[in-house]
């Protein structure tokens, strides 16, 4: 498996999770299939440029747990820290 394999599949499994949990349980398939197509992108740019490619998949991760995808949704860390300040 690629290196970037993971954190392809972190950014999906988060985005698909946050969107589902501010639907109401909506589910958006277009996340995993794009998630599909990323992970075999990734791991193809890794036998061009393996440093670049990894280290684009983790900028990709840090960015999807901070920014918000849809101006709709709440970031991921904006949900977390709602729920902790609420006391849990």
């Amino acid at each position: 498996m690629a290196r970037t394999t993971g954190p392809i599949l972190a950014v999906g499994a988060i985005s698909f999770a946050n969107k589902a949990l501010h639907d109401g349980g909506g589910v958006d398939i277009r996340i995993p299939v794009a998630t599909g197509f990323a992970a075999v992108v990734f791991a193809l740019l890794e036998r061009i440029h393996e440093g670049l490619a990894v280290g684009i998949a983790w900028i990709a991760l840090a960015a999807v747990l901070l920014t918000r995808v849809d101006p709709r949704v709440p970031s991921p860390t904006e949900t977390l820290l709602k729920y902790w300040n609420r006391g849990g």
